[in-house]
């Protein structure tokens, strides 16, 4: 991490910032991911009530988590076109899905609760919502572990020799970037049940989700552990980095510390602790897959110096984005704020 800062310029500001982006977007717009996630499995009597806690927490403000994945897109491609050109050719297939399933999701969301309310008309959009809900972070989390394994750079350097499922299917379609996928999966649903426990004002609701949240917790070791073995041999710089240098140790430990936290406040029903823990958990992986990846953008063929965009153009993005940021964090903040307010007063 100490190279990482003494050598600090304007492309690491830029892909430092990146992902700030992307670790915002894993906090909210992952939590809404796990909240499609418990609706596709809620049951017991409470179903009804569980689903509809998981719309009432997420359906004032949930769309307006995807500026932050629209920042990262931005940001790359005006940042790092080299790059954001490599990812989004070798990735093409993918990333396609995932686009796919942000659109059926958002969409079926709201015909699911605005358009017919016949019983079958609801089921079959709330079990697209919740498919959707669960393929999409699979796909997310499968693109940044092809990306980390360096089958991404490899494929690129043969586009016009090899065959096309070796170039656009083969770099995801793998054993690790799999992994990554379901990790991500276990992961987002975690947060969401941590945060649905707190959200929840019934005590069988928040025990429902406190339940939920305790086996994800388990969840996300079990993926963690078999996604850190494959890295081994798919994925060695990740292993290298996360596990034997400095800062890899520090990431452990603050992760470690977050996340037997997140797990004795459930365990103690002290749901808000539980929340900041579970999130200092999540950022504390992102923030370590991003040290671990350090230089390269797309290891090992594009580093952040290699891909950045010419200084003035990154002058350029760097005054946009402080200009946007004075709009965007204010209104965020306010709509939260006002539909936060707004549940309180309808309890």
């Amino acid at each position: 991490m100490s190279d990482i800062l003494s050598t600090a310029g304007k492309p690491e500001v830029v892909a430092g910032i990146i992902v700030l982006a992307l670790n915002a977007y894993v906090l909210m717009g992952g939590a809404d991911y796990g909240g499609g996630v418990w609706d596709l499995f809620a049951s017991g009597p409470r179903r009804d009530a569980q689903r509809e806690l998981i719309a009432n927490t997420i359906a004032p403000i949930w769309e307006a988590n995807h500026v932050w994945l629209i920042v990262v897109v931005v940001m790359l491609f005006t940042g790092f076109p080299a790059a954001f050109a490599t990812v989004g050719i070798v990735m093409h297939v993918p990333l396609t899905l995932m686009l796919l399933g942000i659109v059926l999701r958002g969409s079926s969301f709201v015909f699911r609760s605005y358009g017919s309310q016949t019983g079958p008309s609801r089921r079959w959009w709330g079990t697209t919502f919740a498919i959707a809900s669960v393929i999409t972070p699979v796909l997310l989390g499968d693109v940044i572990g092809a990306i980390t394994s360096g089958a991404v750079g490899f494929a690129s350097n043969r586009i016009s020799t090899a065959s096309f499922a070796s170039v656009y299917i083969e770099p995801w379609l793998a054993a690790f970037p799999l992994s990554v996928g379901a990790f991500a999966l276990a992961l987002f649903a975690f947060l969401a049940a941590v945060y649905l426990a707190h959200a929840a004002h019934d005590a069988e609701l928040q025990e429902d989700f406190r339940k939920r949240a305790l086996v994800m917790a388990s969840a996300v070791l079990v993926t963690a552990t078999v996604a850190m073995l494959l890295s081994s041999s798919a994925a060695p710089r990740v292993m290298e980095g996360v596990m034997f240098s400095g800062w890899g140790i520090l990431i452990h430990v603050a992760t470690g510390t977050s996340a037997v936290t997140a797990i004795v406040m459930l365990w103690k029903r002290n749901y808000a602790i539980a929340r900041y823990a579970a999130a200092a958990q999540v950022s504390c992986i992102v923030w370590g897959w991003a040290f671990s990846q350090y230089p390269y953008v797309i290891p090992t063929t594009l580093t952040i110096h290699d891909s950045a965009a010419p200084e003035i153009t990154l002058d350029l993005l760097l005054t946009g984005l402080g200009v946007g940021a004075l709009v965007l964090i204010p209104s965020l903040w306010y709509l939260f704020r006002t539909f936060t307010a707004r549940r309180r007063l309808t309890r």
